[in-house]
């Protein structure tokens, strides 16, 4: 009769033993398909494009010559940058590349320089880039630049498809 009962009581603890494994496991498939959702979910980033310099001009846009720079985007992955308007720069027109040594460098650096020149009693300032990518460009240049924009942590900014004349002499003479 004991070994009878010692049987039963095996019996039951074998039950209990598969029953938590399967259940551990049934756990483990649900997290695991949870989180294979959440990284299959497609991120994107909201863009709003003006179609002019015009309608840029037309909003809020009061900004002095060393919080604006204006980037634009040639054929050959080619980037000239300024800083400030054309006509009278902070920073004359130049050409850059792409990557850290390149516009990124020059981002952070203007980036920090507004920092350390704001004053401590207002509102820190912040960097608004004018992006123009040009008829020759491609749309990985532009997804790059969008790119440096998320890593120099540069929220301000804007894509504008026009070019001024002088803005179209500089992207072809260089």
């Amino acid at each position: 009769m004991k070994s009878l009962q010692e049987k039963e009581k095996n019996k039951n603890k074998s039950l209990k033993i598969i029953g938590i494994a399967i259940a551990t496991i049934s756990l483990l498939f649900i997290v695991f398909f949870i989180a294979l959702s959440k990284l299959t979910e497609p991120k994107a980033m909201t863009i709003s494009l003006t179609e002019t310099n015009e309608q840029l001009n037309q909003t809020k846009f009061d900004k002095s010559n060393t919080e604006l720079i204006t980037i634009l985007l040639g054929e050959n992955n080619r980037i000239i940058y300024y800083m400030g308007a054309l006509g009278s720069p902070v920073i004359s027109p130049k050409e850059t590349k792409y990557g850290k040594n390149g516009i990124h460098r020059e981002l952070t650096l203007q980036n920090k320089n507004l920092l350390k020149n704001s004053s401590k009693l207002t509102e820190p300032k912040k960097l608004f880039v004018i992006i123009k990518p040009g008829t020759k460009s491609t749309n990985k240049n532009l997804i790059d630049i969008l790119d440096e924009m998320i890593i120099t942590n540069t929220h301000n900014y804007a894509i504008v498809k026009d070019f001024t004349p002088e803005e179209e002499k500089l992207l072809a003479s260089k």
